[in-house]
């Protein structure tokens, strides 16, 4: 259980670092969110943790979601 843990932090690490508002924070010093094309930081760890709980990728369908 340990190592899953652990997998699971590592992995919204990843999702939070990768977010569209952080990469456009650190590259330009300000975030547009009218240009985000990948999802905020926060975004991202929320749809990981969504498929990660539920165990289907169905529950990830954002093209479906009422809110993002």
């Amino acid at each position: 259980e340990m190592c899953i843990r652990d997998s699971i932090e590592e992995a919204l690490n990843a999702a939070n670092a990768i977010g569209d508002d952080r990469l456009q924070r650190q590259g330009r010093g300000m975030v547009v969110p009218d240009s985000f094309t990948h999802g905020s930081s926060a975004q991202r760890m929320r749809w990981f943790k969504t498929g990660f709980e539920s165990g289907s990728p169905a529950s990830c369908d954002t093209f479906k979601a009422q809110t993002l």
